[in-house]
């Protein structure tokens, strides 16, 4: 049987204060471009900041 494909894609989180992208996550993509924003730690703030995605 042939594998089906996955309707999900992997992204980066990027914080919105020092443009570092710290985490990878994967999303679904089958109702269109989803628009995320989350509460992360930023190692570099040393805080917790808004993460948005980001595609390599």
């Amino acid at each position: 049987m042939a594998k089906k494909k996955s309707k999900r894609e992997n992204v980066w989180l990027e914080c919105s204060q020092c443009k570092e992208r710290n985490y990878r996550t994967n999303v679904s993509v089958a109702e269109g471009t989803p628009k995320l924003s989350l509460k992360k730690y930023c190692k570099k703030e040393r805080k917790h900041t808004a993460h948005k995605i980001r595609r390599k």
